[in-house]
């Protein structure tokens, strides 16, 4: 929960001063972004549009936040393409989440749970993977730093999400250099 809390804050802080944007569908999606992750999803819990109807949402709205859901997903870069201002807003909310001195206790914190190395100065890299290789393959953490994390910036959609990402990719790289002074590796 205090992932989807971080998220609605961003949210807030792009939507602040955006003229148009359908706030409930912003936090509807932000609520139930994650719920249909295959890293949390559940034999038998409900999916994202299980919840919506069980709310009672109206259908025009529940489509619109099930899109808004389906284009947050990084999935090793094979995202779905962003269809509307609300989804832009989601996702840069999210992928902010992953950035910056949250994002590094994140990814550590799950590396550690899943197994994974702190660091391998051997492995590279990968620039081109399926969702599935991006799901599976058990990299170090500062690898999945390469993978995914320093690439966000680049990827935000909204003026405020870049923003907010250049200041937290700033201090990832940071982190990394003094990583790589304590350890004497290129990582």
């Amino acid at each position: 929960m205090d992932h989807i809390l971080r998220v609605l804050q961003n949210a807030r802080a792009i939507m602040d001063g955006m003229q148009g944007i359908d706030r409930t569908a912003v936090e509807l999606a932000v609520y139930l972004h994650d719920i249909d992750d295959p890293k949390y999803k559940t034999a038998g819990s409900p999916s994202a549009a299980d919840l919506l109807e069980e709310l009672d949402v109206a259908n025009s709205l529940a489509s619109h936040v099930l899109a808004i859901i389906r284009s947050v997903s990084f999935s090793g870069g094979n995202e779905t393409a962003i269809e509307s201002r609300e989804a832009a807003v989601v996702r840069d909310a999210d992928r902010l989440d992953a950035i910056g001195a949250v994002g590094i206790a994140r990814a550590f914190a799950y590396g550690g749970a899943k197994g994974r190395k702190l660091y391998d100065a051997a492995e590279s890299a990968r620039v081109a993977m399926s969702e599935e290789e991006y799901r599976t393959k058990q990299t170090a953490t500062v690898t999945h730093f390469h993978e995914k994390l320093f690439l966000l910036k680049d990827l935000m959609v909204t003026e405020r999400g870049r923003q907010l990402a250049e200041e937290r990719h700033g201090f990832m790289a940071a982190f990394l250099r003094q990583l790589e002074q304590e350890t004497g590796e290129k990582l």
